[in-house]
């Protein structure tokens, strides 16, 4: 069969002939692969760089997708940490870790989807409590994680959503996507720090894709300009895009009811994840998500690995 192959760390995977895999465990089924969605934890997979990753080569990239099981059903199926990933004509499901489709799913789209919209879906429904009415900051919300937070917390009861970001023509059409305020990360520090103790003073909740040096500033931003400090702020680490580091002054945990947590793999139970699957999916599938996918072709996976451009979700289709 045909597969996407990573043989090296620092080059893109190539379309290959690989074996078939036979499943070895009871639950574990051979699925005709449909769609599988290149996100940017796939390409850190792929490059060795991501904190579950191993030296372990040559490996299919790929952790979740959309494909027909056996038994005729469509599914989505989220993988274990393991080097036969989803970027191949088959691959290998563990029926637990997946959940039926209706067949009127668009494949692509879901595959485009489920993993963007599972980092804050999961983040605000299992890691924290989140209530309806609070107010959000989505921090890095002109990617496509952060494009899909935005929706989640609206979709969830957010009171205001306030999307920051650096890209001028996404942020501005944030609006569309839900946003009550917008506010640009280009310009020099005290600036950008201004705009967000101005429009981000009184956030209940802080959904973060950045970190880095722009986290610790905003988080002075914050809690400098917050109207009362007693009012709780949860920070929720999600990415990491501007650095796996963040100087945060010790005066940000104790001027302020300042609760720092972080989502991901391990700090949010696998049973958790599942749990929310079929509920994701189903909003998902009847529309309530704006999503910009388009299909790759498996034998272009090296076009699609080099093309890193933001704009819509490549989906890898065997």
């Amino acid at each position: 069969m045909r597969a996407a192959v990573v043989t090296s760390f620092d080059t893109p995977p190539t379309c290959q002939d690989i074996p078939t895999p036979t499943p070895q465990a009871p639950d574990e089924v051979l699925v005709d692969v449909i769609a599988a969605g290149l996100h940017p934890r796939v390409r850190s997979q792929a490059d060795g760089s991501h904190y579950t990753s191993t030296d372990a080569l040559p490996l299919i990239p790929g952790i979740d997708g959309v494909g027909r099981a056996p038994d005729g059903t469509l599914r989505y199926f989220v993988l274990p940490d393991t080097t036969m990933g989803a970027m191949a004509e088959r691959t290998l499901v563990d029926l637990r870790r997946s959940v039926v489709l209706p067949e009127e799913g668009d494949p692509v789209l879901i595959a485009a989807a489920m993993n963007p919209a599972m980092a804050s879906w999961v983040a605000l429904r299992r890691r924290v409590t989140f209530e309806r009415g609070q107010n959000v900051l989505v921090l890095g919300a002109t990617g496509n994680s952060g494009r899909m937070a935005v929706q989640v917390a609206r979709h969830l009861g957010a009171g205001r959503v306030i999307g920051a970001g650096r890209r001028p023509e996404p942020l501005a059409a944030l609006t569309e996507l839900g946003t009550d305020a917008t506010v640009s990360l280009d310009g020099a520090p005290d600036e950008v720090a201004g705009r967000l103790g101005q429009a981000a003073r009184d956030a209940d909740v802080v959904i973060d894709y950045l970190w880095g040096q722009p986290a610790a500033d905003a988080m002075r931003a914050l809690i400098t300009n917050r109207a009362d400090r007693g009012r709780p702020l949860t920070w929720i680490e999600v990415g990491s895009v501007a650095g796996p580091t963040a100087a945060i002054p010790s005066a940000a945990l104790r001027a302020a009811r300042l609760c720092l947590v972080g989502s991901g793999q391990g700090s949010v139970p696998t049973r958790d994840i599942l749990a929310e699957l079929p509920g994701l999916a189903a909003e998902i599938t009847r529309g309530a998500f704006r999503i910009d996918a388009h299909a790759v072709p498996l034998a272009d996976v090296e076009a699609a690995w080099r093309d890193t451009g933001a704009g819509r979700r490549a989906v890898i289709t065997p």
